[in-house]
């Protein structure tokens, strides 16, 4: 008995020294939400290590790709509206923040959207009851269960000129305003959102101010803006990101980290003439047997790095969210050519969190 009694003794003092697992959304509690984009087999649960993982760390949701228009609306009567209703089930059942994602968006934009039967561009008229009738019907749906909107996705181009999208091309500059009224309308209590990539470039920070003020100015409801944190080992600045930060900030919306996640493969330019093909695929795709010591070192102090920029202003910042789980869900595995192995996102591969989180 003395023996047993010895050991329990032993096992106790163990286990009470034993640091707690962090846990990424208790961590930042105080700051902002931690968020996650979450792909088609997280919402129906058939990543059950995914799902645990997202429900332990993660107080914010963003759908990846079910509520983008060719996935909810494909065609013109018909909505689908299966996954991203699981989506915000799911979302509620965890007791998380949910971002809708998107409502405007050139790309991923269902086909007929802006087009005749003839296969020319609809009329600004026809376009505007398009428009309204499909952020109608999916902002109503969840009104009073989605929290935010992206509502105007990727708008705007390095030089601050707008994107020559088939919105812009058919409505000019109001399909903003447009886009946003009618989200307005349809919940009002919901939050709307600008979000855009490459936020750090000059050009597009000064046309989103003055969009946002443009919005302000006209009464609508703006209130936040996205800057997608697609970063790389060399890219963005993060001064240039903070100073746009800040200029977002001064417009009176606040501040949203959306879409994060940092390559560790060396950029490329994937136009260049390379003469050996085998040499240009290897280029692309350098640790398909894993991340080497040093460059995961490198990788995980320039993420510490852009942690404490958002950490110094959160009192700007609502959210910070992944653009994904874990290293096997992102999107860059597969960009800009399919099949490479990437390691950008908080978690890898075995769902271990990265280094760099257990030092907060």
């Amino acid at each position: 008995m003395k023996r047993i009694s010895i050991i329990a003794a032993l096992a106790a003092v163990i286990s009470c020294g034993a640091p707690e697992e962090k846990v990424l959304k208790d961590t930042f509690a105080d700051k902002f939400y931690i968020g996650a984009a979450i792909n088609e087999a997280e919402i129906r649960g058939t990543d059950v290590e995914g799902v645990e993982l997202l429900k332990k760390h993660f107080s914010s949701i963003v759908a990846e790709n079910c509520m983008k228009s060719e996935e909810i609306h494909p065609e013109e009567n018909v909505y689908n509206f299966e996954l991203a209703d699981k989506f915000v089930e799911f979302g509620e059942a965890n007791d998380m923040f949910i971002i809708g994602h998107c409502l405007i968006w050139h790309s991923q934009l269902a086909p007929w959207f802006v087009y005749d039967e003839k296969g020319d561009f609809v009329t600004p008229e026809v376009l505007k009851q398009r428009m309204k009738d499909h952020i109608t019907t999916i902002v109503t749906r969840y009104k009073g269960r989605v929290d935010g909107w992206d509502v105007v996705n990727e708008a705007i181009v390095e030089d601050g000129s707008y994107r020559n999208s088939p919105f812009y091309q058919i409505l000019g500059e109001e399909f903003i305003p447009l886009a946003f009224q009618y989200a307005h309308e349809a919940d009002p209590d919901a939050e709307l959102y600008l979000n855009d990539y490459g936020q750090n470039v000059k050009g597009r920070r000064e046309t989103y101010v003055k969009i946002i003020k443009d919005l302000q100015a006209r009464g609508l409801r703006i209130d936040g803006i996205g800057m997608q944190a697609h970063m790389g080992m060399d890219y963005p600045d993060f001064g240039e990101f903070e100073e746009s930060l800040l200029a977002f900030a001064g417009t009176g919306v606040n501040v949203m980290i959306t879409e994060w996640d940092m390559s560790a493969i060396p950029t490329v330019n994937t136009g260049a003439n390379v003469a050996d093909t085998e040499e240009y695929k290897k280029a692309l795709d350098p640790y398909a047997d894993g991340l080497p010591a040093e460059v995961s070192a490198e990788w995980n102090a320039r993420m510490k790095a852009s942690m404490d920029l958002f950490l110094k202003h959160a009192d700007k910042i609502t959210r910070v969210t992944a653009w994904g789980v874990s290293d096997g869900d992102s999107w860059k595995n597969d960009w800009p050519v399919e099949g490479r192995t990437d390691y950008p996102l908080l978690f890898d591969r075995n769902l271990e969190m990265k280094p760099f989180l257990k030092e907060y």
